[in-house]
């Protein structure tokens, strides 16, 4: 199959020089260089894009899907860029810089002064530079700064990036979903890791999870590739992918690892699979241990070897963004003087799960561009939520028995990294939403699955998990309505949560019932 060839260039580099002169002048520094660095960038984006594409062999669809994953989160982040000093919170540092995230702002800073001194890059790796706790993103992205924009500061250099890597995990996506379930499933899992809002923002800034998402896409086809074909080649991509892991985020790479193992696991015969299998994961897991304790070691978590260090990181996370939500909330810390203390873990959880809050977004007063940033991320996660909800009863009702375990075991990992995520972002609505995506992969690909199993079955409870949510939103959008628009009656809080429980029991109740009734009827 054709990738990439002589005759693409005739219409890619002209559309690389263009663009590169467009985002060169955006820049600071002198125009060549800036142009030079971009076209080049531009270039490899997209002959990357165009091989990868090509080669998955989704046709004119993944070519649209990737297409726009490319061009979303490049232009989102280019707007951002230059829109935050201008339409942000006054004042703030980092949006002055054009920058939606702290720790991107922070890193990106310390990979320039890396990247314009006389330390070679390895520096990066060094406790000293405690803004990356891994260091590996700090390492790419001074090395960018220091070899293609040596004479001023060019931020867009590493967006542009992030939106190749932010696009470049479609095909493979794509490719390995079509392979082991079929192309429907593919193509709609496809275009929600495309098209999901808070991917979308997190492509278009200098943080990890772009990267993460690509390794994830690179680990899945090697691993699906190698399961059904026994293609020894396609280790490599697995490799590559667990590789990149431990460099940007080694906590990725054990859940990914752990995600593999019982793929391999529930889908074997009897629960089998090689020894040499188990062992090279069991290797890379403890290695990928180390690597993990040594940079949180690195922020003094203290403890007695790796599991201790992790075990009180995980241990003072969960303290803090317990205290941060009830010190930042003032309703919340009143919540929290009235109930029990077992209660409070609970609903820290809760809480976190319903980050970002839909109906906080569309009532709180905020300034523009944060309004229409957080509207789309807050929707993007409350049109999901329903479809992993789902995930449970389209693994169910799978079928053959190594389909419905494999479904099963991605919705309780998805799940409990939800639930992880809850707790230790708390109810913090960027660190928390943030960290939920960094398996964003496995909740598109589960979407995937229920979109599918949907419009196959068309099953009730669909619109009744719906019908829920709609509840949710209305009722809560109600209460901030009153809290900051004094509109319509004002409901407590412990009101509304129980008229919204009674209509979800009256939902579940109902469906019950219903769906009762119509197996007695079919069994007449």
């Amino acid at each position: 199959m054709k990738t990439f060839n002589q005759q693409d260039l005739l219409w890619a580099l002209p559309l690389s020089l263009a663009a590169g002169a467009g985002l060169a002048s955006l820049q600071p520094g002198a125009w060549l260089i800036g142009w030079l660095g971009f076209s080049f960038l531009f270039l490899l984006s997209i002959f990357l894009l165009t091989s990868f594409t090509r080669r998955a062999g989704g046709g004119k669809a993944l070519a649209w899907m990737v297409s726009l994953a490319f061009l979303l989160r490049l232009a989102g982040g280019v707007t951002t860029y230059l829109a935050l000093p201008i339409l942000g919170h006054a004042g703030d540092e980092e949006q002055g810089a054009g920058f939606t995230y702290t720790d991107a702002y922070r890193r990106d800073a310390q990979a320039w002064d890396l990247a314009g001194s006389e330390r070679p890059i390895l520096d990066a790796f060094n406790s000293r530079f405690a803004y990356d706790q891994y260091g590996g993103l700090l390492a790419f992205s001074a090395f960018i700064y220091r070899y293609l924009s040596p004479d001023a500061h060019r931020v867009l250099l590493l967006v542009l990036i992030s939106a190749l890597l932010g696009a470049l995990g479609v095909p493979f996506l794509w490719r390995a979903a079509s392979l082991q379930w079929d192309e429907r499933t593919a193509l709609a899992a496809g275009w929600v890791f495309a098209l999901y809002p808070e991917s979308v923002l997190l492509g278009g800034v200098a943080m990890r999870e772009p990267y993460l998402l690509a390794f994830s896409a690179f680990c899945l086809w090697g691993f699906v590739d190698w399961n059904i074909n026994r293609e020894k080649k396609s280790l490599i991509w697995l490799a590559l992918g667990i590789a990149g892991m431990l460099l940007v985020s080694p906590s990725v790479a054990l859940v990914t690892l752990l995600i593999l193992g019982g793929w391999l696991y529930f889908t074997s015969e009897r629960g089998r699979f090689p020894w040499w299998a188990a062992l090279a994961l069991g290797i890379v897991f403890v290695a990928g241990l180390f690597l993990l304790s040594s940079a949180l070691d690195r922020g003094n978590s203290g403890g007695g070897g790796p599991l201790g260090v992790i075990q009180n990181f995980i241990r003072e996370a969960f303290k803090w963004n317990s205290y941060k939500i009830e010190r930042e909330s003032g309703w919340v810390q009143k919540l929290f003087e009235e109930m029990p203390g077992w209660m409070k873990m609970p609903f820290v959880m809760i809480y976190g799960i319903l980050q970002p809050v839909l109906p906080a977004i569309l009532i709180a007063p905020t300034e523009v561009i944060w309004k229409v940033i957080g509207i789309l991320r807050a929707a993007g996660w409350y049109a999901l939520l329903p479809a992993l909800i789902l995930s449970f009863a389209a693994g169910s009702g799978a079928g053959a028995e190594s389909k419905r375990k494999l479904i099963l075991w991605l919705s309780a990992v998805v799940w409990g990294w939800v639930l992880f995520t809850a707790l230790r972002g708390g109810g913090d609505q960027w660190d928390n939403p943030r960290y939920r995506t960094i398996l964003f992969m496995w909740q598109a690909i589960l979407a995937g699955l229920v979109w599918v199993w949907w419009r196959e079955m068309r099953n009730p409870w669909v619109g009744r998990v719906l019908a829920m949510e709609i509840i949710f939103v209305v009722i809560f959008a109600q209460w901030y309505a009153n809290r900051y628009l004094h509109v319509g009656f004002q409901l407590p809080f412990a009101g509304m949560v129980a008229l919204i429980l009674g209509a979800w029991v009256l939902i579940l109740g109902w469906g019950i019932w219903r769906d009762r009734m119509t197996r007695q009827r079919l069994s007449v």
